[in-house]
C-alpha cells in the first residue's frame, strides 16, 4: 500500500514516515491538561495504558510526572523509538491496538488522537479490547468526532484518515462493555475543539 493512500490502513506507515517531523512541531502546551486531571482523579490507581502514544511528549510525560506507571503501545516504530527516547523508564510497546491482547490490566486507558484513526468496523472492534484491558473502575478516555463520519486531514503534508460513530453508538459501545460514561463534550472550546469522552469501566461484577 502506497504511504500517500488515504485509507485507516495506511496510518501507521504514514507516522512512520513523518513521525519525527510531526513530533518537532506538535504542540507541548498541554492544552489537554484538564481532561488528563479528570481521568487520573477517576483512576482507581496509576497504570496507565496510552493507546497510540505517539513520541510520549507532552501527554506520557505529564502522566508520569503525576506518578502513573505508563505503558505506551504505538504501532509506528518512528513512534515507538521516540518515547523509548523520551521516556527512557517507562514501558512501550510495538503493536497495533486493534486486537491488542496484553494480558494484563490498567487503572486508567487513553486513546487520545489515535483512536479516531482507525476504520468505524475497527473502532467497534476496540470496546471490548478496552475492556479486557481495564481494571474494575479503571478509567477509559478517548476522542472521537462530534459526530458520525469519515474525513481526510493532513500529517506533514500526508493524508490521514479520520472517523467517527455516531455518539449514540459510542455510549451503547461503553454500556455494552460494561463501561458508564461519565462525560463526553463534543468540540470542547476548552481542549482546542477536541470532542472527548471519558467513562468508568463498571463490570458486572463490580458492585
Amino acid at each position: 500500500m502506497k504511504t500517500t493512500d488515504s485509507s485507516p490502513d495506511a496510518i501507521l506507515e504514514t507516522y512512520d514516515r513523518v513521525g519525527r517531523s510531526w513530533a518537532i512541531r506538535r504542540d507541548r502546551t498541554l492544552f489537554e491538561r484538564r481532561w488528563l486531571d479528570r481521568m487520573l482523579s477517576y483512576a482507581p490507581g496509576r497504570r496507565a495504558l496510552d493507546l497510540g502514544c505517539g513520541s510520549g511528549q507532552p501527554i506520557a510525560a505529564y502522566l508520569k510526572d503525576r506518578r502513573a506507571q505508563v505503558t505506551g503501545v504505538d504501532g509506528a516504530q518512528a513512534m515507538v523509538a521516540m518515547f523509548k527516547a523520551s521516556l527512557p523508564d517507562a514501558r512501550v510497546i510495538r503493536a497495533d491496538m486493534r486486537g491488542l491482547d496484553l494480558g494484563e490490566t490498567f487503572d486508567m486507558i487513553l486513546a487520545w488522537n489515535s483512536f479516531f484513526h482507525l476504520s468505524r468496523a475497527d473502532q467497534r472492534a476496540m470496546f471490548p479490547v478496552f475492556a479486557a484491558h481495564a481494571n474494575p473502575r479503571a478509567a477509559l478516555m478517548f476522542t472521537s468526532g462530534p459526530e458520525e463520519g469519515e474525513r481526510i486531514g493532513r500529517v506533514e503534508g500526508k493524508p490521514v484518515y479520520h472517523a467517527s460513530l455516531d455518539p449514540k453508538d459510542y455510549t451503547k459501545l461503553l454500556n455494552e462493555n460494561g463501561f458508564e460514561v461519565i462525560a463526553f463534550t463534543p468540540e470542547d472550546p476548552a481542549c482546542r475543539g477536541h470532542s472527548v469522552w471519558l467513562a468508568r469501566f463498571r463490570p458486572r461484577t463490580d458492585d
